[in-house]
C-alpha cells in the first residue's frame, strides 16, 4: 500500500490510500480517521509525513479537523454544472438532497446604485431584499442575498420564498425566465458568514454574483451568494471551436 522505493512521495501515496478508502465507503462522512500514531505504526513512516498528507486532504476538502477531537471525513461536495439556469431548490432536488432555507430577513428597500445598475432600475426604486441560508439535508450550503424589483415580481410572501421562487415567478406570474450572467471568485469567509455557514475561521468560500433576465431581456433578479467551498464545486464542460 505504501511503496518506499517508489518515486512517488510517501505523503502522496498516503493521501491516495485515504482517498480510496473514502471513495469506497470504508471511511464514512463524519467518521474519525485513524490517528497519526496508528498510520505511523501501520506503514512505518514518520508522523511529519503523515501530518503533511492529512493537511493536504483537509485543504482539498476530503477531511476536516475539530480542535481537541480529531480529524474527520468530510461529506462529498455538491457538484453543479455551469450550464442551464436552475434554482437552488431545483439543483438540490435533482441531486437527491432535501432543499431548505433559513430566512434571515425579508423586506422592501430602496435600490442603491449597485442594485439599481444590475437590475436596470432608477436608484431608490423599491426592491425586495431576501437574505437566506440555503440548506441541503439541513446542512448550511450557502448564504444568499436576493434582490428583485417589487413592481415586477409582485405579491411575494415568506411562504412563497420558503418554497420555490422560480416556480412562483413562472407559474403564478407567468413570466418566462430566460438566462443569467454569473461571476465566480474565491474569498475567505467574513465573520457573519462563518457563523451562518457554521464553518471555521479562515475557511474558503465561493463568491457568486448572478443577474437573471426574462425572455424579453428584463432583469428580474440579482443574487449575491457565498457558497461553502468545502461542500460545493462548479463544473463546466468546454468544447474546442
Amino acid at each position: 500500500m505504501i511503496d518506499k522505493n517508489s518515486p512517488i512521495p510517501i505523503y502522496h501515496q498516503l493521501e491516495e490510500y485515504i482517498k480510496a478508502q473514502i471513495d469506497s465507503g470504508e471511511l464514512q462522512p463524519d467518521e474519525t480517521i485513524p490517528s497519526e500514531r496508528v498510520y505511523a505504526d501501520m506503514f512505518q513512516i514518520s508522523r511529519m509525513t503523515i501530518r503533511q498528507a492529512l493537511t493536504n486532504l483537509v485543504n482539498d476538502g476530503y477531511l476536516y479537523r475539530q480542535k481537541g477531537r480529531g480529524t474527520f471525513v468530510n461529506k462529498k461536495k455538491v457538484e453543479q454544472r455551469l450550464q442551464g439556469l436552475t434554482s437552488f431548490t431545483e439543483d438540490m432536488r435533482e441531486r437527491g438532497f432535501n432543499p431548505g432555507s433559513k430566512l434571515i430577513s425579508f423586506e422592501i428597500i430602496p435600490a442603491g446604485r449597485e442594485i439599481a445598475d444590475r437590475l436596470k432600475l432608477n436608484e431608490n426604486t423599491p426592491v425586495y431584499e431576501i437574505k437566506r441560508v440555503r440548506l441541503a439535508d439541513n446542512v448550511p450550503m450557502a448564504l444568499e442575498t436576493t434582490y428583485l424589483p417589487a413592481n415586477l415580481v409582485k405579491g411575494l410572501t415568506e411562504d412563497i420564498i420558503n418554497q420555490s421562487l422560480y416556480q412562483y415567478i413562472e407559474e403564478k406570474l407567468n413570466l418566462v425566465i430566460h438566462e443569467a450572467t454569473q461571476e465566480i471568485e474565491a474569498s475567505n469567509a467574513k465573520d457573519h458568514e462563518l457563523r451562518l455557514l457554521e464553518i471555521e475561521k479562515g475557511s474558503p468560500i465561493l463568491l457568486i454574483l448572478r443577474t437573471s433576465t426574462l425572455k424579453d431581456g428584463t432583469p428580474f433578479e440579482f443574487v449575491k451568494s457565498a457558497y461553502r467551498a468545502d461542500r460545493y464545486k462548479f463544473v463546466h464542460t468546454m468544447h474546442r471551436s
